[in-house]
């Protein structure tokens, strides 16, 4: 059962508050159909079927020459391992401003703070996985915005990254395995996406 919005258990106080033996402990934002906050539970709990609707992220970030950062997700994941996906994604700690959660987990993960980055919408999907047989019900906040540092990600987390063009990422797409969400969070950023890069930048 989702337990009570209050006392929100981040990585830092399950790591402070217990024995090194004892498993981290992260919950998740468990949220209504308007996006409201209604409780939180457990990460691995809330991505099990059917799962439970939860807020959620995705960040896009482009070059100065309007590619598209793509991570592949390291084969360690619980999640979805070893798939493409956009340039990051993942869950606010409840409490946690989705804009401040987007732009930590893309400097963990990938190693870079964007130049810029912009709210960019929101979409509301049911992803059910077949290779882990999690689900994703995500009410997610997406982001758009530019790149000009030098990529160092976190091997934990990413396995690999590449620029693409959108003819490149169509290329990449029809003969890679991507994550389940990519395209619907795609689609939904689009038009911001659009407004950033320009109409020459074909996306």
């Amino acid at each position: 059962m989702p337990t009570s919005p209050t006392s929100p258990t981040t990585p830092a106080d399950a790591a402070s508050g217990a024995s090194d033996d004892a498993p981290e402990t992260i919950l998740l934002e468990l949220v209504d159909e308007y996006g409201n906050t209604i409780g939180t539970e457990e990460k691995l709990t809330a991505h099990r079927p059917p799962g439970l609707l939860h807020r959620a992220f995705s960040v896009f970030l482009f070059d100065e020459r309007g590619r598209l950062l793509l991570q592949r997700r390291a084969l360690g994941k619980y999640h979805s391992p070893g798939v493409w996906s956009n340039t990051c994604c993942g869950h606010p700690y409840p409490g946690e401003a989705p804009f401040a959660a987007a732009a930590r987990r893309t400097h963990e993960e990938l190693g870079i703070s964007p130049s810029l980055l912009a709210e960019a919408g929101t979409v509301r999907y049911n992803h059910p996985d077949p290779a882990s047989g999690l689900v994703e019900q995500e009410y997610n906040h997406l982001f758009v915005g530019l790149v000009q540092a030098d990529v160092r990600p976190d091997p934990e987390e990413v396995g690999e990254t590449a620029f693409v063009t959108p003819a490149e990422l169509a290329e990449r797409h029809a003969s890679a395995p991507f994550s389940a969400w990519f395209m619907t969070v795609l689609d939904a950023a689009r038009p911001a996406v659009r407004e950033l890069t320009g109409p020459s930048g074909g996306w």
